[in-house]
Order: C-alpha cells, then structure tokens, then sequence
C-alpha cells in the first residue's frame, strides 16, 4: 500500500498521522452486533479482512518508539481469535478470512516488533527504499544475476578501498599457506574501527526515532508539523540505515576473513 493510496496518510502535514484508527467497527456479518476490528466481541465471529497498513492494523500511532511487551500482547491475544484452526468449523468464507487475517497479524508483527524493519516499513509508508532493497536494484540483479550493489558511503570510501586491499591479501595469503600476523592484527584493529561506526550509528538512528515521534506528538497534539522537518529526519533515518547495512556488510567480510585464518 503506497502512501498516495492510504487513507491513513495525512497530505496537509506530509506525515502519517499520530493515531491511525483500527478497521472502522461495522455490524458483524453474523450476528448483526457492532464488532471490533478483527472479529466480533459478541459472537467470537471473525471478520472479512481490511486493507490496512501494519500499524493500523494494531490500532499504533505511527511511532518507531514501541512498547514491544504490549505488541506481544496484542499479538497473542489477537492469535487466539482469528487462528485458522479455532475458525476451522466455520463456512468455507470465514475459513478463508482467518486465513488471510492471521497471515497479515504474522506479517504485522514480525515486521513491527523489530525497531529496524519497523523502521524500514514506515519509510516504506513514506515512498522510501534501502537502496539494496530499491526497485532499480532488483530489477538489475535480475537482469545480470549479479548480486545488488550499495553505494559507498563517501565518508568510508578512502577506509573501503584500504579495506579491500587488505582482505584480498590475507586471503591471497591463506590459499598460499603463508598467513601474515601483522595483517591479522591490522585487520581486527579495523574491525574494532568499523565496530565503534556501526555502534555510533545506532545511537543516531535512536535519536532520529525521537525526533520523529516528537513530530508525530506535535501533530497528534494538533501542533503545526513542518514539511522540511518531517523530511530531514526521514531522509536522515534512510540515510543512517543504508550506512548501518553498508558497514555491517563490511563487518561480515571481516569477520568471515578472520574466522578463516583462525581456523587455519
């Protein structure tokens, strides 16, 4: 669901709004009493699905700051109403809406109870991609079956180049039988280097998070939301997020490299 396209979206702030209501309560198809969102509260009857985002869903404000002991709540609670298997002696059609609604509360909580893929969705929400995750990415990677290809951060470019001339190196030297030790102890010096970065990153990210829920605050406050301020701090959380993944990759390598020569 793109932004344009939901009704949760808010156009006169560009921001989501604070409190995106649940599925609007409508007579319950079977019993004919006012039912909550997913099934009914009279008759334990459960509901045809509704198109709404992951946030919604849950009845959230579109925070990146969630309490994940309620979520977990939430989520076992809603289990034990809308399971395929306590829905299995219904009709055919109520079968189906369990289905289809216990596959959207697994997508939903998965994705939310996690503070960076709950990042990368509400972006996602705002039009936004990782880059290894953008359209244009793909569809090369399946065009050439090459793996997709993130840009170098600028502030790591000179560090990369160094970086990859020195695992290329130690694993020159490991096929040849002639580890290097003064490379192995370069190589986990920058490993604490990298360490230090992703570390300080997520400190950002979290910064970036209360800054956007302070906006989110403001709005649902009725306070006036900047259209500037709303996109310097989503573009910064996108921003940290693709170095964060950059300099985790490279983490990987390095530790990838140094397992090698431990073991051999």
């Amino acid at each position: 669901m793109s932004p344009a396209n939901d009704p949760q979206h808010d156009h006169s702030t560009g921001i989501l709004v604070a409190s995106p209501s649940k599925p609007s309560k409508t007579n319950c198809w079977s019993c004919g009493d006012m039912r909550a969102a997913h099934f009914c509260q009279q008759c334990g009857k459960v509901q045809p699905p509704a198109p709404v985002d992951y946030f919604a869903f849950f009845g959230l404000p579109y925070k990146l700051n969630l309490e994940t002991a309620m979520l977990e709540r939430e989520f076992y609670a809603l289990s034990r109403h809308l399971h395929p298997d306590i829905n299995a002696i219904g009709s055919s059609q109520e079968q189906q809406w369990s289905l289809e609604q216990s596959s959207q509360l697994n997508d939903a909580y998965r994705t939310l109870k996690d503070p960076i893929s709950r990042t990368e969705y509400l972006l996602r929400l705002q039009g936004l991609h990782l880059e290894e995750q953008s359209t244009a990415a793909t569809e090369e990677a399946r065009r050439t079956g090459k793996a997709k290809k993130q840009v170098v951060p600028p502030d790591l470019l000179e560090q990369v180049f160094e970086l990859n001339m020195q695992l290329e190196e130690a694993r020159m030297n490991m096929k040849m039988g002639e580890p290097d030790r003064s490379l192995e102890l370069e190589l986990r010096d920058t490993k604490k280097q990298l360490q230090a970065k992703y570390d300080s990153m997520v400190e950002e990210l979290h910064c970036a998070w209360n800054t956007w829920d302070g906006l989110v605050d403001r709005a649902e406050q009725g306070g006036n939301v900047l259209e500037e301020d709303r996109v310097a701090v989503r573009d910064k959380m996108l921003d940290l997020l693709n170095r964060r993944n950059y300099v985790r990759n490279l983490l990987r390598d390095v530790e990838e490299v140094l397992e090698e020569e431990t073991r051999g």
